[in-house]
């Protein structure tokens, strides 16, 4: 015995919370922005990120 195959793809949403491909594009994003601004702080004050933060 065979079992009908279904004939339409359920639509099933997106989770909000979790592992899923918005939340990991986010991350990535935030951390491309927060590693430019690090860079620039470095380059316009003339110290390293730990110096900067007073932990050096």
């Amino acid at each position: 015995m065979t079992q009908p195959q279904p004939t339409t793809t359920p639509v099933i949403e997106e989770p909000k919370f979790g592992f899923n491909e918005y939340a990991e594009r986010l991350n990535g994003r935030a951390a491309m922005i927060g590693f430019a601004l690090t860079l620039a702080i470095e380059y316009f004050t003339g110290q390293g990120l730990l110096a900067w933060l007073g932990l050096k």
